[in-house]
C-alpha cells in the first residue's frame, strides 16, 4: 500500500470514527427517562401526550407542549383505582410541568435545565399528616444530561438535584438527589435504569410510609412501536424493602408525540 492509500484508508477510518462515535449533540436526548428528568426539552411546535397504568388501577394522564426550543409546560392528572370495582380515588388537583434548558449541551460540557414538576407517583395519601404521593414529586428541580453517539445508538448520562416544596406535611423537608442514564440498542429499543435517593422519605411520617430502602431504583425498557409512539414497561422500586413488601412495581408507560 502506497502512501496515498495509506492516507485515504487512514482518513476513511477516521471519518467512520467520528461518525461511530461522535459527541450526540444533534441527537434529541429524551425529556424523561422512568420518573426523573432530563436536561432534554420538546423543540418548539411538538407535543407530547402521555398515559401512565400504575399499581392498584391507578392511570395518570400528561399533556406537554415545547413553546420554545427551550421552554416546555405541560399539565398531568389522574386517579387510583381508576381500573376495577373499589371506588375512585382521584388526585386532589391538575399538577405542572415546567421546564427551561438554561445550557445547551456541547461536545464537551453537559446540557442543564431547571424546572418544576409537582406531579407524585402512585396514589395520593390525603391523610393530614401527610398529603402527598406514594413516591414523592420532584418539585423543583436541576438536572444535567450528557449525550454520545455509540456503534448501536445514543446514550446519555443525567443527574440532578431537587426540592418538593409542597409535600411536606410528612414533616421531611430534605432536598434530594437523582441520577440515570438511557441506552439505545438500535433505533426502536432502548433501555433505562435510574436512582431517586429519596432523600426526603427518611424521616418521620414519610419513614413509615416509604418502602423503598435506599432510594428507588428503576429501570424499564422503551419501545419506539411506530414514528413518535413508544411504549415503556417499567419496573420501579427495584430497592423495595422486603420487611414491608415482596415485590417490585410493574407499570406501563405510553407515550405520543406529535408536531403542529
Amino acid at each position: 500500500m502506497n502512501k496515498r492509500q495509506t492516507t485515504k484508508a487512514l482518513a476513511l477510518v477516521l471519518l467512520i470514527l467520528s461518525t461511530l462515535f461522535g459527541q450526540g449533540t444533534s441527537y434529541p436526548p429524551p425529556t424523561t427517562l422512568v420518573t426523573i428528568p432530563t436536561a432534554g426539552t420538546l423543540v418548539r411546535g411538538s407535543f407530547s401526550m402521555e398515559m401512565r397504568v400504575q399499581k392498584g388501577g391507578g392511570m395518570s394522564t400528561a399533556l406537554q407542549a415545547g413553546i420554545t426550543d427551550r421552554f416546555q409546560f405541560g399539565l398531568s392528572y389522574g386517579a387510583s383505582n381508576l381500573i376495577g370495582d373499589d371506588s375512585l380515588r382521584w388526585y386532589p388537583r391538575p399538577e405542572a410541568n415546567l421546564k427551561y434548558r438554561l445550557i445547551d449541551e456541547t461536545t464537551s460540557m453537559p446540557g442543564v435545565a431547571m424546572g418544576i414538576n409537582t406531579q407524585g407517583f402512585g396514589g395520593y395519601n390525603d391523610a393530614d399528616s401527610l398529603k402527598r404521593y406514594d413516591t414523592k414529586a420532584y418539585g423543583f428541580y436541576t438536572s444535567a444530561s450528557k449525550n454520545w453517539q455509540t456503534p448501536l445508538g445514543n446514550a446519555g448520562l443525567h443527574a440532578g438535584m431537587s426540592y418538593n416544596f409542597l409535600e411536606i406535611a410528612d414533616g421531611d423537608e430534605d432536598p434530594n438527589l437523582f441520577f440515570g442514564m438511557d441506552l439505545e440498542f438500535n433505533p426502536e429499543l432502548s433501555v433505562l435504569i435510574e436512582w431517586n435517593a429519596a432523600l426526603n422519605e427518611n424521616d418521620m411520617q414519610s419513614k413509615s410510609l416509604a418502602i423503598n430502602k435506599g432510594g428507588y431504583l428503576n429501570a424499564a425498557v422503551r419501545w419506539t412501536f411506530v414514528d413518535h409512539l413508544h411504549i415503556e414497561l417499567d419496573f420501579n422500586n427495584l430497592l423495595f424493602d422486603d420487611e414491608k413488601v415482596d415485590y417490585f412495581n410493574r407499570e406501563l408507560k405510553i407515550t405520543y408525540i406529535e408536531y403542529f
